[in-house]
C-alpha cells in the first residue's frame, strides 16, 4: 500500500509519467530514463518553480493553492473528475483514530425489487461486493452471488475473464471507478484488504492501480461471451440507492427485438427453476 501521508505526491508522479513531451509541445529528442515529463518540465509549463514542484511530489509542501493545482492539472491533461480528485488529495487531513469496517445493509424494499426484475440485476457495495442478486444475474455469471466481489473475480477467476472479450477495457473501467469511489478514504479497512490482495495476486491490477486513473461509472454497454447463449452486448445501468451511500442497483438489459434481446431471452429460460414454463 502507498504512504497515505503523501498521496498527492504519488498521484502527481504517476500522472506525470503518462504525459509525453510531444503532447505538451516539447520536442522529445534525446533519451529519457523514464517515460513522461520531467519535473522541471511540469513546473515550467505550470508557471511555478522546479523546487516548489519537487516539494509537492516529495511531500514537503502540503498546502498548495487551488490555482497552482489547476495549472498543474492543465499540464498533466487531467479531466474534470481527475482534477476533483487532485484537489481532494491536497485538502485531505489525516485521521487521528483508526477506521472501523463499514457495514453495508441493503434496504429490504430494494432487495425485493431486484429479486422481481426480469433482467439480470444485483446490488453492489462500495467495494464492488455483490450484496444481493437475482437468478438472472447469476445466470449471466455464477460469480454474481451474494458474498462475491466483482474485482476479485474479474482479475483472479479465469471463467470470469473469459466472459468479457474486452477484458482489458473492462478491468481499466473497474479500477478507475474504484479509485473514484474510495476518494481519499484510503484508510478504510475493507479497501486496504481488497487492494492488498489484488496487488499481490494480479500484475494487471498493479499496472492499472499505479496509473491513478479516476472515472465515474455511468450507463454503458458490455460485450459478453456467454458459455450458453454466445456473444451479446448488454446495456448496463447503475442506479443510486437513496440514503445508502456507496450502494447501487446494477441492471443489464438489451434493446427490444435485437439479437442481444433474443440471447437474453434464452438466458432467462435457463434461469427458470426446473419444471417451470
Amino acid at each position: 500500500m502507498s504512504d497515505r501521508r503523501n498521496r498527492l505526491g504519488e498521484y502527481l508522479h504517476a500522472r506525470r509519467g503518462l504525459v509525453t513531451p510531444e503532447q505538451v509541445g516539447i520536442p522529445g529528442g534525446g533519451r529519457r530514463r523514464v517515460p513522461g515529463l520531467r519535473r522541471e518540465e511540469v513546473a515550467m509549463l505550470a508557471g511555478i518553480s522546479a523546487d516548489y514542484y519537487l516539494g509537492l511530489e516529495r511531500g514537503r509542501d502540503r498546502n498548495p493553492s487551488a490555482q497552482v493545482l489547476e495549472s498543474i492539472a492543465r499540464v498533466l491533461r487531467l479531466g474534470d473528475e481527475e482534477v476533483a480528485h487532485l484537489l481532494g488529495l491536497a485538502s485531505d487531513k489525516p485521521r487521528r483514530t483508526p477506521r472501523k469496517p463499514r457495514r453495508e445493509t441493503v434496504p429490504t424494499g430494494i432487495a425485493s425489487l431486484v429479486a422481481s426484475l426480469p433482467h439480470p440485476a444485483f446490488i453492489e457495495g462500495r467495494y464492488f461486493d455483490v450484496l444481493v442478486s437475482n437468478p438472472m444475474a447469476r445466470a449471466l455469471s455464477p460469480r454474481l452471488t451474494p458474498g462475491g466481489n466483482q474485482l476479485l473475480d474479474l482479475f483472479l477467476e479465469p471463467a470470469e475473464r473469459e466472459l468479457y472479450p474486452d477484458w482489458d477495457g473492462t478491468t481499466d473501467c473497474y479500477v478507475s471507478s474504484l479509485r473514484q469511489a474510495i476518494g481519499q478514504d484510503t484508510d478504510d479497512p475493507r479497501f486496504i484488504e481488497l487492494v492488498g490482495e489484488l496487488t499481490l495476486a494480479s500484475t494487471r491490477f498493479r499496472e492499472l492501480w499505479n496509473r491513478h486513473d479516476v472515472s465515474v461509472q455511468r450507463g454503458t454497454s458490455y460485450l459478453f461471451d456467454h458459455p450458453q447463449v454466445g456473444r451479446m452486448r448488454l446495456d448496463r445501468e447503475r442506479l443510486d440507492i437513496s440514503g445508502s451511500a456507496g450502494m447501487h442497483v446494477i441492471v443489464f438489459h438489451a434493446a427490444d427485438h435485437s439479437p442481444d434481446a433474443d440471447a437474453l431471452a434464452l438466458l432467462r429460460m435457463s434461469a427458470l427453476p426446473s419444471g417451470t414454463t
